[in-house]
């Protein structure tokens, strides 16, 4: 039987306490419905004893850094002053934990203790937009992405802002056990499986309230017409407006521009259907909208970087578990 994947996050005197619960939510809770071993869950603090978080709330965590010896995950939920140098107790057991090959993973401005611990250098990263320039100043081997959600480089994983912690657990639980499984822990949260775009949409002020609402009606009917030729002429006029002022409207309320965010959709869609159909590649190219094998094949790898193969492989396996379970 496969041992549990032992997630530990990392609490601190003056927690970033969303960060944490998030953290709690995702990898903690039980979750009898998706029937797979769900993860092992430990909190361990950097300092002594209790350790007081923000909003005055103290947390006993049952262990202190020894627990990362042996952490199949890590994560550091925030940090509690970006100008602060993290202690060195805790970044050389961030280094170890990495040279042995356990995942590391940030929320927001845990970032800068991945960072400081060097775990960065020549890699992608993002943080919160407010501390992306400063970030960016103080790291300059780190290859900043201040307009993105979260940025997974396999063994590294870092989040933008609190709330999009949420979309980099999901994404780890995505990578670990599949579409399906993150879509039932997303449906019990009540947040969407997956968002696309990236921090820009909530820099500037919301649109109209209408517009909002026609937008989202418009999501809803590409999503579920995504073997259609969904161009930006297409949508444009089916929401009743130019194709430049569709276009730019778009980014403003995904994020993302059409071909990006329809694409997505369609590797969102193949991915289930790799899951829990057996129809060939060419049949869920063409049902997805994807046409060929080909281009299915160039977008999936370019996104998640395997073959839908390898994916339907490495899923099948687990859906198969959880039929017998």
């Amino acid at each position: 039987m496969q041992a549990p994947h032992r997630v530990v996050a990392v609490a601190y005197h003056g927690l970033c306490t969303f960060e944490f619960g998030v953290v709690v939510e995702v990898f903690a809770l039980r979750r009898p419905e998706v029937k797979v071993p769900w993860y092992r869950f430990k909190a361990c603090t950097l300092e002594a004893g209790p350790v007081r978080a923000t909003g005055g709330v103290t947390v006993h965590a049952e262990a202190g850094l020894h627990a990362l010896r042996r952490a199949d995950t890590i994560v550091i939920p925030g940090w509690r002053n970006a100008d602060e140098q993290p202690p060195d107790i805790l970044l050389d057991a961030l280094r170890r934990a990495h040279r042995r090959g356990a995942r590391i993973v940030s929320i927001c401005s845990g970032v800068f203790v991945l960072a400081a611990a060097g775990l960065l250098d020549g890699k992608r990263a993002t943080t919160h937009w407010r501390d992306a320039a400063a970030f960016a100043a103080r790291f300059p081997r780190v290859r900043v992405e201040p307009d993105v959600l979260y940025v997974d480089e396999g063994q590294v994983l870092t989040s933008a802002g609190s709330a999009a912690g949420l979309d980099l657990c999901l994404h780890i639980v995505r990578r670990d056990y599949g579409a399906e499984v993150a879509n039932q822990v997303a449906k019990r949260l009540v947040v969407p499986p997956h968002r696309d775009g990236g921090q820009a949409q909530y820099v500037s002020g919301s649109v109209h309230a209408d517009a909002t609402r026609g937008f989202a009606r418009l999501l809803e009917w590409a999503h579920a017409n995504l073997q259609r030729e969904l161009t930006v002429e297409t949508l444009a006029r089916r929401a009743r407006m130019s194709d430049r002022t569709f276009a730019r409207r778009f980014r403003a309320e995904t994020g993302t521009t059409p071909h990006r965010w329809v694409t997505h959709q369609r590797l969102l869609a193949a991915q289930r259907r790799l899951e829990s159909t057996d129809e060939s590649i060419d049949e869920i190219a063409e049902r997805v909208g994807m046409q060929t094998a080909a281009t299915l094949r160039h977008h999936f790898r370019a996104r998640f970087r395997t073959s839908p193969a390898a994916y339907r492989r490495r899923f099948t396996t687990l859906s198969t578990r959880r039929s017998a379970s």
